[in-house]
């Protein structure tokens, strides 16, 4: 298929690379939710979950942000200032779009079994934390509050699609910056809290599918 873009250049959409993997939590996860409506004595800082069963879940965005933001990092740019990572992940003030589609990730078939059925969580599925601060002059604890998490063990399912819209080198090229977006993660945190230990991640049980065109419009036949 041959688009063009607002500029009027020629693009040729070639295949969807689709992505899966594993991704186990080695620590507890905290991805943050609005505290609104919490009530008095209630948990201080909730997590995010679909509204229709009260499940948890990981945002697509907050793995892409992440993922991106510590690709910037690495390169030593300002947001937005490498020209790679914006032709891979897109770039709002130069009008690119992103060449990375990033699901929302929910618990693998298992996990999600054994959590809804386990004695030791605090809330469906998840465990609370308290923590406090202590006063590094007098060694005394204060400001005491209580922090909702995923606990570590957990297993979720990431998918990732890819779009190669030039030729079949521009999606070696965005795997290749994924795969350094993986391997900045594991060696960083997602979620909040990282500092203090949470979010540590491990992704395994990579799957790879390419989808050419002539596949990709298969079921609408």
């Amino acid at each position: 298929i041959i688009l063009h873009d607002k500029k009027g250049y020629r693009i040729v959409f070639i295949k969807k690379i689709k992505l899966s993997y594993k991704m186990n939590l080695l620590t507890g996860l905290h991805i943050g939710a609005s505290s609104d409506n919490v009530e008095i004595g209630g948990v201080d800082k909730i997590i995010l979950r679909r509204r229709k069963d009260n499940v948890p879940y990981i945002p697509g965005s907050s793995l892409k942000g992440k993922m991106r933001s510590l690709l910037e990092q690495v390169a030593g740019v300002e947001v937005g200032e490498n020209p790679e990572i914006n032709s891979v992940f897109g770039f709002a003030r130069d009008k690119k779009p992103s060449k990375l589609i990033f699901r929302d990730s929910y618990f693998t078939v298992e996990s999600e079994s054994e959590l809804g059925k386990s004695d030791f969580t605090d809330m469906p599925y998840s465990e609370i934390k308290s923590e406090n601060s202590i006063n590094r002059i007098t060694g005394v604890a204060s400001n005491p509050r209580s922090i909702e998490r995923l606990p570590a063990g957990v297993d979720f399912v990431v998918n990732i699609v890819i779009n190669v819209w030039d030729n079949e080198k521009d999606g070696d090229k965005s795997l290749d910056m994924l795969k350094k977006g993986i391997a900045a993660l594991e060696n960083d945190y997602l979620g909040g809290s990282g500092s203090r230990g949470y979010g540590q991640v491990k992704f395994t049980e990579l799957k790879c599918e390419d989808i050419p065109f002539d596949k990709y419009f298969e079921n609408e036949k």
